[in-house]
């Protein structure tokens, strides 16, 4: 695997078989982790049909991991009624440092992003205009532009952390 692609579901709370289809791995407003339908692996090759089919023209060798939040979002001043919990956020961060271990997955833009940033960086695809992720309910001074950072320092400090552990 040669990166972590972070979304939102643009969901409620809790995942649904719907989107368990879509993400590696899915993650409810408490924090608690589950399994999708396919493996990380399943993602090496995306010519069988049989892959979690989270990002638009970089589902080869990504793993999808996907906070089950964000549903009726319109901006920062109209986030919906289920925003990212802290704790779900913060599950996230530390589930996906656990994966760069796992897969030797280096913590940098290019390897850990948004879905938003993969879009920005891959105009040509599918992804292109992808909003998530480009707000952080838990941290809301985090600006548009930085999120993508601030999601990797974290994972950082939490890889550190399950290093040290």
């Amino acid at each position: 695997m040669k990166r972590i692609i972070i979304h939102w579901t643009a969901g409620r709370y809790y995942p649904t078989s719907f989107e368990k289809h879509f993400y590696h791995y899915l993650i409810d407003k408490d924090g608690k982790i589950y399994n999708g339908d396919f493996k990380p692996e399943d993602n090496l090759n995306c010519e069988d049909n049989k892959y979690a089919a989270h990002t638009g023209g970089g589902n080869t060798g990504s793993i999808g991991v996907a906070m089950c939040a964000m549903s009726g979002f319109k901006s920062d001043k109209y986030p919906g009624g289920y925003p990212i919990t802290l704790k779900q956020f913060e599950s996230c961060m530390s589930l996906c440092a656990k994966l760069c271990a796992e897969y030797n997955i280096k913590i940098s833009p290019e390897n850990v992003m948004t879905h938003y940033e993969f879009g920005v960086k891959h105009a040509k695809t599918a992804s292109y205009g992808k909003i998530d992720i480009i707000y952080l309910p838990p941290y809301k001074w985090v600006q548009r532009s930085e999120i993508g950072s601030f999601i990797r320092t974290k994972v950082r400090w939490y890889f550190e952390k399950y290093l040290k552990g």
